[in-house]
């Protein structure tokens, strides 16, 4: 699971310190990656698939502003695709994160989404059944951290890194700071630390929108 909505809440250094081991090292390779979309330009999620990492996408946008990366890929039979409505994604997360193995949800009944998947009827209105999803790892970008991985986030960079900490079984979390554990007010924490498995401060993180539009490329 990689956070982030488009490059809101990214964890584009965590992203590229895994391809570059990759390139390194030839591992890991084939991997499933969760995310709200499938990249932008050449950095980040989309350097990931050109690189030869990714074998499959579980998304709801995988067509975005630039997603040339992944729709190539895709047209060359290189990838596959799971397509997954925004809401249902977020739920299927949250799901995977609170030990539900399964939920019902209106959205995609009579679509090819659908297909194959046991529907029910309540109320009188059709339902379709939606599988959790969990993930082995988690790479979530926050935006202070105690000592004690406690987090909070920076407004809309919050989106899917909360969820995707708790569904995952390790969770690996770049921050702009570490802070002494007490400093953060309880009532601001919106993820425990005990659902963070390694820190990694990152003063001046990048935003993938603007290494776009200086037409970065990684490595």
């Amino acid at each position: 699971m990689i956070g982030g909505f488009g490059g809101s809440g990214a964890p584009i250094e965590l992203i590229h310190a895994l391809i570059a081991r990759a390139l390194a090292t030839r591992s890991p390779r084939d991997l499933t990656v969760i995310n709200n979309n499938a990249g932008n330009g050449h950095v980040g999620l989309a350097a990931m698939i050109e690189h030869g990492l990714v074998r499959k996408m579980i998304c709801s946008f995988p067509r975005s502003a630039d997603a040339r990366a992944f729709t190539q890929s895709y047209e060359r039979g290189e990838i596959d695709l799971e397509l997954v409505p925004q809401g249902t994604l977020a739920e299927r997360i949250r799901a995977g994160g609170a030990g539900i193995p399964a939920f019902y949800t209106p959205a995609s009944v009579g679509t090819q989404l659908a297909q194959g998947k046991p529907e029910a009827e309540f109320d009188g209105k059709r339902y379709v059944q939606e599988r959790w999803l969990k993930a082995d790892f988690a790479l979530i970008k926050a935006d202070i951290a105690d000592t004690q991985g406690n987090l909070t986030y920076r407004m809309a960079a919050r989106n899917f890194n909360p969820l995707m900490a708790m569904a995952a079984a390790h969770s690996i979390v770049q921050v702009r700071k570490i802070v002494p554990a007490g400093e953060i007010e309880p009532e601001t924490i919106v993820t425990p630390g005990i659902f963070v498995d390694a820190l990694v401060e990152v003063p001046d993180p990048a935003q993938e929108e603007d290494l776009n539009r200086a037409v970065a490329r990684f490595p």
